[in-house]
């Protein structure tokens, strides 16, 4: 029995109606319990309602309601199975949702391409029976100013509508024409069959084979309006197919637009998954911002591509590649100019975005761009390990491994035939650079390597074995002696030249420098530049140097390299930049620093380490010279150094290099350092290289430059300073004697008699 009391409730709250109970169990778990509006639905409801509410008196408190498991009656859920379900339902909404997202945007996609292949497709047919690209290459033409080609275009678009008028005049004439070709064809056919109707007849010897051909026609008529009324339906389908199938392709590769919520989900970061297409690099270009490529899309051009977006790299290392043409008026320059706005138009940092000057390549296309496209992300990868840090060898003549480009190729330095500048700003991996370079110069067996570093850095500490000279400091006695080294360097291109013309060679090779050890190549590098070529005294004199074992000593097998965070003249010469075959640029700020590392002009052509950033992509260099690309972006490999710990990660490479030398290719203590020379006797010197007759006095200083290499002062001397010197300092008056100035051997050795008498005389 129901023992509840059923009291009358306060009139503000509803009743509580009470759903039946199938037991009687009073100790039964409670599972839920709810309040509901005793109001009718109907009228069924209503008057049971009424019954059960004259049968139940609600009571003043909420009342229990137990499990029912009457049939017909509603089942109330547990709240655990009811959050269950609640959870699956998110959980599957969750994964259903990219799904249905995916799969919609994939449809409208696809449907998209289909409607722009229509638009395409009319495009060209328009262009090919109309006037329309006429005009608008005349539009071009007028805007750019080219009178030529507006004339031309203007004779080509009349001779078109000639043209044009004369198809116009056939089509009224054709269907006149068209009958009589209908008739005259019928006719030939009936014949042509009746002939062979009686020549079967003939031969058959009956006369109901003449009309035997013109039966079997029939037939094959009424065949085919059979086959075509049975299958036709299905022919009809699969032409529409591939009708739909072509404008879908031709939609999808030759649009010049793509609704951009369509391209790719906008969370998707990876940036593999951000397609580079022709579609999309026309809607790039049509936001940039430049009127006259504006002016051209509105006139209805668009570009031509002589290589669709192409992927390439290896490993991670990834993107695309693309060369389009562009209209008259705009130049390549022009879309690098905006790099950053392309960049973004893309979905890319300005890094992974490089636009250059296609016509300046080799093989290249004036007035086309040549755009590769990194996948986002590239650059923030690390650096594969250098490849020569366990095991291997290099070879200089091929090229030592410097790093790899954002396609994952290695950049490979050929050193014997150019020479390397490195410049940038401060710490973002020139030192590096010079040690990578250095470092794989060593493990070539032949090449003997010397460093300056102007500077108390250690960045070559541990070469120091395979060095066979190495001087470092700011010192001006290391300048002085750097610059000897250079005029060491000029002889010695002097006397390779020699060498090669005996050997009957034009420029040093590999087998010429294994069989003979006075050719082994010789890489020089000179370290923080600047303090060398600023320097006020012997800057000029370096830098005049310098130019000059670069210009002739490439085929000789001396190559030189040369790093410095400036490029002002008196930093680093502009010649000498202009003259190396290799130069490595990392982050700059300006365009003239940019030109000042990589030669006049770069800027323009869209080769810019401006677009580096400063830290974020240190040990990254806009490289020139090392392939033949126009420019590469280099990562160059990275040589551990724990300067707490005192250990270094080029030592272990250094001892296996040391291990690989070739018999006679000199290292340290080979080549001892030239002493720098603190006084000479000028007279004791022109003793020694003038022979019995006067010499012109314009003529001597090269003799006394060439007797002691190492004396600053002959190197500067001129003839006027030496007149003038040997007449305030020893009493010599050098005669004019037609203008010649003659230094007489004689009245130099008569002077230094007497001063040797007189320290005689001194002495006692």
């Amino acid at each position: 029995m129901d023992t509840h009391n059923y009291e009358s409730h306060d009139t503000e709250h509803g009743r509580v109606v009470y759903l039946p109970n199938a037991t009687t169990d009073a100790d039964a778990e409670v599972i839920d319990a709810e309040i509901v509006d005793d109001t009718p639905t109907d009228t069924t409801t209503g008057e049971r309602a009424g019954e059960r509410a004259a049968e139940r008196s609600p009571g003043t408190e909420l009342e229990d309601v137990r499990a029912r498991t009457v049939f017909g009656h509603r089942r109330l859920i547990s709240v655990e199975r009811r959050d269950r379900m609640a959870d699956g339902a998110v959980v599957l909404t969750e994964r259903a949702t990219p799904v249905v997202k995916t799969g919609s945007k994939a449809l409208v996609r696809n449907t998209v391409h289909v409607a722009q292949g229509v638009i395409v497709v009319a495009k060209r047919w328009r262009d090919a029976h109309g006037s329309t690209r006429y005009e608008r290459q005349m539009r071009a033409a007028e805007a750019a100013g080219d009178q030529e080609a507006l004339r031309y275009w203007q004779e080509a678009a009349v001779a078109e509508k000639q043209a044009r008028h004369s198809r116009v005049m056939d089509w009224i004439r054709s269907p006149i024409e068209l009958a009589k070709a209908f008739a005259i064809g019928v006719a030939g056919v009936c014949g042509f069959l009746l002939a062979v109707g009686i020549v079967l007849a003939v031969a058959d010897g009956d006369a109901g084979m003449i009309l035997a051909p013109i039966g079997l026609v029939i037939d094959t008529v009424r065949w085919l309006w059979w086959f075509g009324a049975a299958y036709g339906f299905l022919l009809f389908n699969a032409a529409l197919a591939a009708l739909v199938i072509y404008l879908w392709h031709e939609g999808k590769h030759h649009a010049s637009w793509t609704p951009a919520w369509l391209t790719g989900s906008s969370d998707d970061n990876t940036g593999e998954s951000v397609l580079v297409t022709p579609g999309g690099i026309v809607a790039a270009l049509q936001h940039l911002g430049i009127a006259p490529l504006n002016r051209a899309f509105k006139d209805g051009w668009t570009p031509r591509f002589h290589l669709s977006p192409t992927r390439e790299g290896q490993g991670a290392f990834k993107g695309f590649r693309a060369i389009f043409d562009l209209p008259m008026g705009v130049t390549p320059n022009m879309i690098s100019d905006k790099g950053d706005v392309l960049a973004a138009n893309l979905s890319r940092n300005p890094v992974e975005v490089w636009p250059s000057d296609y016509g300046k390549e080799q093989g290249g296309r004036p007035g086309c761009v040549n755009l590769y496209v990194a996948d986002a992300g590239v650059m923030d990868k690390p650096t594969p390990e250098y490849p020569l840090l366990h095991t291997g060898t290099a070879d200089v003549f091929a090229g030592v491994p410097m790093g790899i480009t954002q396609r994952g190729d290695q950049v490979a330095f050929p050193l014997v035939g150019s020479n390397v500048v490195f410049g940038g700003q401060p710490g973002q991996g020139k030192s590096n650079a010079g040690r990578v370079m250095m470092l794989g110069a060593a493990l070539d067996p032949l090449a003997e390597l010397r460093v300056h570093v102007f500077a108390l850095n250690g960045d070559f500490d541990v070469y120091a074995p395979r060095l066979s000279r190495y001087e470092k400091g700011a010192s001006s006695e290391h300048v002085e002696a750097a610059v000897a080294h250079l005029h060491e360097l000029y002889e010695e291109v002097t006397r390779r030249e020699g060498r090669l013309a005996e050997i009957g060679a034009k420029k040093l090779t590999r087998p010429i420098a294994d069989k003979h050890p006075d050719m082994r190549p010789l890489i020089v590098v000179f370290s923080e530049c600047h303090e060398l070529f600023g320097h006020a005294e012997h800057g000029k004199e370096a830098a005049e140097l310098a130019i000059n074992v670069v210009k002739r000593g490439r085929k000789t097998g001396v190559v030189t390299g040369y790093d410095t965070q400036s490029s002002r003249t008196d930093a680093i010469p502009s010649q000498l930049v202009e003259n190396v075959g290799l130069n490595g640029c990392f982050s700059v700020k300006t365009w003239r620093s940019n030109d000042g590392f990589l030669g006049d002009g770069s800027f323009a052509a869209g080769i810019r380490a401006t677009e580096l950033r400063f830290n974020i992509d240190r040990g990254t260099m806009v490289v020139t010279g090392a392939t033949d690309e126009l420019f590469e972006i280099c990562r160059t490999y990275f040589i551990d150094v724990d300067d707490d710990a005192g250990w270094d990660q080029a030592a272990d490479v250094i001892t296996r290099a040391m291990h690989a030398l070739a018999p006679g290719t000199p290292v340290e203590g080979d080549r001892p350092q030239r002493q720098i020379e603190q006084d000479r006797d000028l007279l004791e010197d022109l003793d020694a290289v003038l022979g019995d007759e006067p010499v012109p006095a314009a003529d001597v200083p090269a003799l006394l430059a060439r007797h002691a290499p190492g004396w600053a002062p002959y190197r500067r001397l001129t003839g006027k300073a030496l007149r003038q010197q040997l007449h305030a300092d020893y009493g010599i008056k050098v005669p004019s004697t037609g203008n010649r100035w003659p230094v007489d051997p004689l009245t130099v050795r008569d002077v230094l008699a007497r001063q040797a008498t007189a320290d005689l005389d001194t002495d006692t």
